[in-house]
């Protein structure tokens, strides 16, 4: 990557979110310490655990190193005195960390000879005062700025602000009125403030709009209001950033779209088929680390190894998007055109003889004397391709993930679900689980009295289970115990005469099976794109001019209808695999193949921030639609959540003194 201004993010070469977040960390902050007259080269970098995990996103150990870091320490375990070294310290601006910062440099005798202090977002007057009151520490202080950088860039395209109890503090049973509630908001407020901060971007602010603000018979709740909220104190960090940050921009330069789990319950529970969801799905992995068995050194037994399946491994950037059966189908093309260059591999080929299966193809590229890093990466992909492929085998989930499409599209109802479940008794419990909460999300009326615990008992699940279907009620679908749900929902999702929540996609042909269905957020965005958003359901804090149609000049709403020439959908059956030539926009590859000439000319970005937690497809999302729209789409998200973790977070919204260790499901 170019070394340049980090700031001027819409002049010459077009920079990701993460490569923007990335460089002002190395070049605004850490080389920013080169001072002229000192004479030390390698500094001490100390974080908080906070702003650790900040650095580790989008910075590799190797890019600190090269800054002239040669040690990084925690602020909070004692550390060895360097007096001859300067430090730099990135934390957050709080009581406790200027309390450690002081008595780490104040007195005769301190840690380090200077100080160089970096805040992750802005801080208080009064803690500055409480600094500049240690007169033994300011002459030891090269710097004292707010870095506004307080987010985790997750990818390229999406950043989280670190609430993983969000759901539960903000529309939990006890949430109304409670302290959390209110600083849970404040700080996701202050993070999000910072990537507009970091990227130099003021947005035009929008949220989805309360139920009781577009029907006045509904009752007003703190849960219902949480975007509303969200949106005015984003709206105020960012007011502040205006009169403090000497460029910060003064009039709008992107889009900022603020909603809530409430607008689609069923992404996060529904099977994604993609390699990247089913890895997190399937996989038991822990975060990006994937565990799996190699050759020991001795070639005698195997031993464990972690990998980390992210985007510097260019298997994995192509194929994360792909359908399984494309990604498998890829794989073993790839295996077999690698063994089609190498002699050696062509003469065991001849004395075996016959065709070769993948994991025959597997074990001969690692008997190759040229077994590279480039091979060991194809190997461990297809060794889990072929797990996942397993697994859905083992699991029945093609039916499952059939049932769960047609629901979502209007093509099944209650017989299809009641016929499943008393045919398939051996189905898991967590896939019966998540079937069930597609179907309450769809159908909230059928589980109205008793109708549905008689429809969860069927299933056999456990109170626990039924836990987790119940407190959908919070995010928006009626309470099953009640007939009178206290519960919102968007004017579109509800009272649909086929019962679908899905309309089908047009000029978007589904060439494999299980496909079709896609995140809400996909229908907002290209709304948002073309000026299409309801005002009274999507209001904007901003109050922009009618002219406004969040469209930049550079992107004429016109070219649409020529781009999808072939919008009458084919009715034909989709296949398991993609056929090769085509290319729909989802696969990574798709994107990269556009990307280096696409994105120096892209118009103005859109941001997208969900509260109560994102899912692999609307990531994925993201990626297909800048690559269709021609402007950078940022997602963001108080976390990350695979099925698994969001339905422990939906039990515990009526969980007491239960931690979310002692929930797994």
């Amino acid at each position: 990557m170019s070394i340049s201004d980090s700031d001027s993010s819409h002049s010459g070469d077009h920079k990701t979110f993460r490569q923007i977040s990335r460089d002002r960390l190395l070049y605004e902050m850490l080389r920013s310490t080169r001072a002229k007259d000192s004479k030390s080269t390698w500094k001490v970098l100390i974080m908080d655990k906070l702003t650790t995990k900040i650095m580790s996103y989008p910075c590799k150990m190797a890019d600190i190193t090269e800054e002239g870091v040669s040690l990084v320490e925690d602020l909070y375990k004692r550390r060895q005195p360097l007096p001859s070294m300067d430090a730099i310290y990135f934390i957050q601006p709080t009581k406790e960390n200027i309390v450690m910062f002081l008595s780490d440099m104040s007195g005769r005798s301190p840690l380090y000879k200077k100080a160089y202090v970096f805040f992750s977002s802005p801080v208080q007057k009064e803690l500055v005062a409480q600094i500049k009151m240690d007169t033994s520490v300011l002459p030891r202080i090269g710097a004292l700025s707010e870095m506004n950088l307080e987010y985790f860039a997750i990818d390229s395209q999406g950043f989280v602000t670190d609430h993983e109890r969000a759901l539960e503090e903000l529309f939990g049973e006890n949430a109304e009125g409670s302290h959390k509630y209110k600083a849970c908001l404040n700080t996701m407020a202050i993070r999000i403030a910072t990537t507009f901060a970091s990227l130099r971007e003021f947005p035009y602010v929008r949220y989805r709009a309360a139920k009781s603000s577009l029907d006045a018979s509904t009752m007003t709740t703190l849960r219902d209001l949480v975007p509303t909220k969200l949106a005015a104190a984003v709206w105020n960090c960012l007011a502040k950033y205006r009169t403090t940050i000497p460029d910060f921009p003064s009039t709008e330069t992107c889009e900022l779209l603020i909603v809530d789990r409430s607008i689609d319950q069923i992404a996060p529970v529904i099977h994604e088929w993609t390699y990247d969801a089913m890895c997190h799905d399937l996989l038991n992995m822990d975060g990006n680390k994937y565990v799996h068995e190699v050759p020991s050194k001795t070639g005698s037994s195997t031993e464990k190894k972690e990998v980390l399946l992210e985007d510097h491994d260019p298997v994995w950037l192509e194929l994360r998007h792909a359908h399984i059966a494309d990604a498998s189908e890829r794989l073993h093309d790839k295996m077999t055109s690698f063994i089609s260059k190498n002699k050696a591999a062509q003469m065991h080929h001849a004395r075996d003889g016959g065709e070769l299966s993948t994991r025959d193809l597997q074990k001969m590229v690692q008997a190759l004397p040229q077994y590279s890093e480039q091979i060991d990466k194809l190997s461990l992909h297809v060794e889990i391709a072929g797990k996942i492929n397993r697994v859905i085998r083992e699991q029945g989930l093609r039916e499952v993930g059939q049932l769960e499409q047609d629901l979502v599209f209007g093509d099944a109802g209650t017989k299809d679900i009641i016929n499943y479940l008393r045919i398939n008794q051996d189905v898991s419990r967590e896939n019966k689980l998540r079937l069930l909460m597609i179907y309450a999300a769809i159908y909230p009326e059928k589980f109205e009295g008793d109708k549905g615990s008689k429809l969860m008992q069927l299933a056999r699940l456990s109170p626990d289970d039924m836990n987790a279907v119940n407190n959908m009620h919070y995010l928006g679908v009626p309470d099953t115990k009640k007939a009178s749900g206290g519960g919102f929902s968007l004017k579109f999702d509800v009272h649909k005469k086929k019962h679908s929540v899905r309309k089908e996609r047009n000029g978007e042909e589904v060439t494999w099976q299980l496909s079709r269905f896609y995140p809400m957020i996909e229908e907002l965005i290209e709304k948002l794109n073309k000026g299409e958003l309801p005002k009274d359901e999507f209001p904007c804090m901003n109050d922009p001019s009618p002219s406004f149609h969040g469209t930049p000049p550079s992107v004429s709403i016109r070219t649409n209808p020529a781009q999808h020439a072939h919008s009458m959908r084919s009715r034909r059956p989709a296949t398991w695999a993609r056929p090769r030539n085509s290319d729909d926009g989802y696969a990574s590859d798709s994107i990269l193949r556009h990307a280096s000439s696409d994105f120096k000319k892209l118009g103005q970005r859109i941001f997208i921030f969900i509260i109560g937690g994102a899912t692999r497809s609307e990531l994925r999302v993201v990626h297909k639609l800048t690559s269709k729209l021609k402007r950078e789409i940022v997602l963001g998200s108080t976390s990350l959540d695979d099925p698994p973790q969001f339905i422990t977070k939906l039990k515990m919204l009526s969980a007491q003194d239960l931690s979310l260790d002692d929930l797994q499901i």
